[in-house]
This record gives structure tokens, C-alpha cells and sequence, in this order.
């Protein structure tokens, strides 16, 4: 039998009084509201109208969450004995455009009442009523308009439910709580951080889930890593304080669920004296790391499925960072390894990218970031694999506002996969929605061990999924040696050792 945390019970209790009409909760992430939700909507859809029974509308950010709320509420149905006639898919007339259907989730009830989980579309609500759950409503789109439409429920004796983690201070989630705590709204205001939400029982429920015994030393433990793994974010996301500036384009949790163990991150950082070592030991340096740290991963990859490589270009201060990505059978773009290089020369720049994509498996394309600096190492990528194969981004407000929606989608429709590391999610979370652009802003910057960072690897993986939407066969690519190419255009066998030739070459034959 499930039992609920003190503050997942004083959510059920405070919306069940008959006096609070809308119930705004700020809240730690990984504290299980989204769960108690599930239990709160039952209880309202199991009783009959004369009790206080009615219909439930839950609104996720994407569709996986409407998904999983269903299942919440299935489970929770079970708990309760609660009849439940069907659970599964809908689809319910867009009220703007009638030939169009919302894709929803449904549990209908024998009561007559149903939970209906539907996507961020503020129209859906139109002509409903009952109550409406809006769950991590920092991170819908377009939150204003949502609210508005919610509502307009309370006419009619409905409740709203608004929980969130806060995502930047001028965010409209921030701006309905600060309306709440001036009392500009006569709203009923809940929080809960995360050293509350220990002190009642969270990490031992986590572990009697897990089976394993809590420790108040394993619970202090888990807090300094939990703290560590949020690093710079971990007021806003832990603690309930928004941050300064702009809002995450990518909600946290979105990113932190497409995270995938197992997946290496490769970091180079070189001292400054390296620059100028003689160029042959550079070249050696660098193929040996190459040999070491790269051949062993580039071997296992997958060679009957397609590849793809996005850069993004920095000489001093920020990062260079290489996104190698396949396809996999259902579509999904995983990244094979992520290669971070701090400080490293331009050339060894060049040699580290040829070595990788010299052997990627069914390569396809790739997508270089050909801002300033960063135009050599495009141009030469494109000389060597093709023009058509290397795109030369030249990142711009219009690149941005092209790319990003089908990246963001791919985050919403698990279709990529990422490494489970703290940096890389950092890195996307620091893309925001400026001024309708998603960017990472000038200002932008974190810091890690390794130094300080610019939504690198961010902008990597968006290049290298820019990279899989372009419409290119792959290619097996083998580099070949310069002096077997210019022995056959002499009608030498590829055998042909040129370095032995005593007379120079007269190249005044293939002028034009």
C-alpha cells in the first residue's frame, strides 16, 4: 500500500477545500507532486457530481508527460478501488479547427467522470470544466495564454492546480507566484524545497523503493551529490529561488530524461606552450591521443547504422566540442561519444576531426559551426568530404529559428539521446528564448572544473542533428596516400614510391 508524503497530503487537503479555488505550488524537482497529482485527480474523478465529483484535465508540457500522468492515475485507481471502465488514447475536435483532432490520453470512470491528459494547447480547455492540473507549468510555451484559459474553468466551480520549479525570474510561473506572495492574487500558495521535502521522508522513501536501508550519513550524502550535479542551478532548481534573466528553452527535466549512461565524454585541455612545439611533435602527440583515447571507441560503433558529426568551433577560453551521432533502427539520434578540446591548435583541431570522421561507419554528413575562427575548420572538412556532405553554419538568428523547434522536438518526442553527464546539462539548459530567438546568450557562461563554458555541447548536438536531416547517401571514407594519387594521374602503379624520383616534376602539363 502507498502512503503520501506530509506535503503531498497537504496539496490533496488544500485543494479540497471549499473555500480555494486555485492552488499554485513552487516546488524542488524529484519530489513526487506529478505522482501525488495522479492520486488527487482520482479522487475527484471517482466520486459522483453531488459529492464533489468532477472531470480532470492534466497538462504536461509535451504528450510523454500526459502519458505517464495516465499511468499515475491507473495505479492509483488500483490503490483506491476505484472502477475505471477504459484508459487509453482519444482525440477530441480542435475547438479552432474543427478538422483537426488533439491527440489525449483518457481514463474514464464509473462515476461518469474522466481524466483526460491532454498536450499544451490552451484551446483544448475551451467549453470544459473541472478541475485542471498544469504540471511543470514554468516549461510550457506559452503559459499566459494557458492560464487564461484554465481560468475561465473557475466560473463554474472548478479548481486549478499549478505546479512548477521555477525557471528564471521573469518567467510567467515566477510572476504568478510573486503576485500570490503580494497578495496582488488571493491564491493559495504552496512550497516545498528539497531539505523539506528530506525532512518529510523523501530520500527514505527513495530508499525503501530501491530496497536498500536510509542512513541520516546516506541522506547527507545524497544531498551534496544531488547539490553537486545541478552545480550553478541548484538554487533554482532545488531550492525554489528563480534565477536572474531569462527562462531555459529546454525544461530540465526534458533534458535530464533524454540522459543516457554509458556514453563516454573524451576532454583534451592543453597548456599554452604546446601552440609552439615543433609541428612534428604536435602531429605525433596528438595521433597518439588520437590512438588512445578515439580508435578504441570509433571500432565499436555500429556499422550497419548511419552516422553524422556536429562542431562547434572555439580557439581561447570557450570549448571546441565533436558530437559523433548514429541513427538507430526507430530513428532516434544517440550520440556516440562527445569530445571536448580546451585550448588545442588549430591543426591539431584539424587532425583530431580527421581521425574521427575518417572512420565513422555509413557516414552521411556533418554540420560545422564556420562562425569567425571557426570557418577554417569548416572549409577544410568540406574540401576533404564534400561540400554537400559538410554544411558551413554560419549561426545566426535565422539559422536559430530554423533549427531549434525540430531539435526541441526531438528532445519532446525521445528521438535523442545524450550523455549523462553534469556539464552537458548545463550546456543545454543554458539555451534560452530571447526575444522569440532560442539562443545562448553572449553572457551566458558556466563554470566547471574545466573552466568556463558556453552552452558547447549544446550547440554541437543541434549541429549534429541539423546534420541528420540532410538529405545525403553515405559514404565509406578512406584517406588515401598523396603519393599513390599522383603516381596513377602519371600512370604509376599505386606501388609507385615517388620519394625515390631524382628529377623534378613538370607540372606545366595539366595547366589549363
Amino acid at each position: 500500500m502507498r502512503y503520501f508524503l506530509p506535503y503531498q497530503s497537504e496539496l490533496i487537503r488544500t485543494v479540497a477545500k471549499k473555500d480555494v479555488e486555485v492552488v499554485v505550488v513552487q516546488k524542488s524537482r524529484r519530489t513526487g507532486y506529478s505522482l501525488g497529482a495522479g492520486a488527487l485527480a482520482v479522487k475527484y474523478v471517482a466520486r459522483p457530481k453531488a459529492e464533489g465529483g468532477m472531470n480532470v484535465f492534466y497538462m504536461g508540457y509535451n504528450l510523454e508527460m500526459a502519458r505517464e500522468f495516465i499511468n499515475y492515475v491507473g495505479d492509483w485507481a488500483k490503490e483506491f478501488n476505484a472502477v475505471s471502465t477504459q484508459v487509453g488514447e482519444t482525440f477530441f475536435k480542435d475547438p479552432d479547427h474543427p478538422d483537426r483532432d488533439i491527440k489525449a490520453f483518457r481514463a474514464e470512470f464509473s462515476s461518469g467522470h474522466s481524466v483526460i491528459a491532454l498536450p499544451s494547447v490552451p484551446r483544448a480547455l475551451r467549453g470544459q470544466q473541472g478541475l485542471v492540473i498544469i504540471d511543470e507549468a514554468a516549461f510550457h510555451d506559452d503559459l499566459t495564454e494557458l492560464l487564461k484559459s484554465a481560468f475561465a474553468l473557475l466560473m463554474w466551480g472548478g479548481k486549478v492546480v499549478v505546479l512548477s520549479t521555477h525557471d528564471g525570474d521573469t518567467n510567467p510561473f515566477n510572476k504568478l507566484v510573486t503576485d500570490i506572495q503580494a497578495k496582488r492574487k488571493n491564491y493559495t500558495l504552496l512550497t516545498c524545497d528539497l531539505d523539506r521535502a528530506l525532512v518529510e521522508g523523501l530520500y527514505k522513501l527513495i530508499c525503501k523503493e530501491k530496497g536498500e536501508e536510509w542512513s541520516m550519513e546516506k541522506q547527507v550524502l545524497w544531498r551534496e551529490n544531488l547539490i553537486k550535479t545541478y552545480g550553478e542551478g541548484a538554487d533554482e532548481e532545488l531550492f525554489c529561488l528563480p534565477s536572474k534573466g531569462t527562462g531555459a528553452y529546454l525544461p530540465p527535466p526534458l533534458i535530464e530524461a533524454r540522459q543516457e549512461d554509458g556514453i563516454p565524454v573524451v576532454r583534451l585541455a592543453l597548456p599554452d606552450s604546446f601552440t609552439y612545439r615543433p609541428e612534428f611533435e604536435r602531429e605525433r602527440e596528438i595521433e597518439n591521443w588520437c590512438k588512445t583515447e578515439l580508435l578504441h571507441l570509433l571500432e565499436g560503433l555500429p556499422t550497419d547504422l548511419l552516422h553524422y558529426f556536429g562542431e562547434d568551433f572555439a580557439r581561447n577560453g570557450d570549448l571546441t566540442t565533436l558530437w559523433p551521432m548514429y541513427r538507430m533502427k526507430n530513428m532516434t539520434r544517440r550520440c556516440a561519444f562527445l569530445v571536448e578540446l580546451r585550448n588545442v591548435p588549430f591543426e591539431q583541431q584539424r587532425q583530431i576531426v580527421f581521425f574521427i570522421i575518417d572512420r565513422l561507419p555509413r557516414f552521411c554528413a556533418g554540420a560545422f559551426d564556420a562562425t569567425g575562427n571557426g570557418a577554417y575548420l569548416a572549409e577544410v572538412c568540406a574540401q576533404r568530404y564534400g561540400q554537400t556532405r559538410i554544411a558551413e553554419v554560419k549561426l545566426s538568428d535565422a539559422w536559430y529559428k530554423e533549427n531549434m523547434p525540430p531539435f526541441k522536438a526531438a528532445f519532446e518526442d525521445a528521438t535523442t539521446i545524450l550523455p549523462r553527464d553534469a556539464d552537458v546539462y548545463d550546456d543545454h539548459r543554458a539555451i534560452k528564448l530571447m526575444r522569440g530567438t532560442p539562443k545562448i546568450p553572449r553572457d551566458e557562461r558556466s563554470t566547471s572544473k574545466g573552466g568556463k563554458r558556453h552552452g558547447d555541447t549544446a550547440i554541437a548536438h543541434a549541429l549534429a542533428y541539423t546534420a541528420s536531416r540532410m538529405d545525403v547517401a553515405p559514404i565509406e571514407f578512406m584517406a588515401e596516400d598523396p603519393k599513390k594519387v599522383v603516381g596513377r594521374l602519371f600512370g604509376e602503379s599505386d606501388t609507385t614510391d615517388l620519394s625515390l624520383t631524382s628529377e623534378p616534376m613538370d607540372w606545366s602539363i595539366y595547366d589549363a
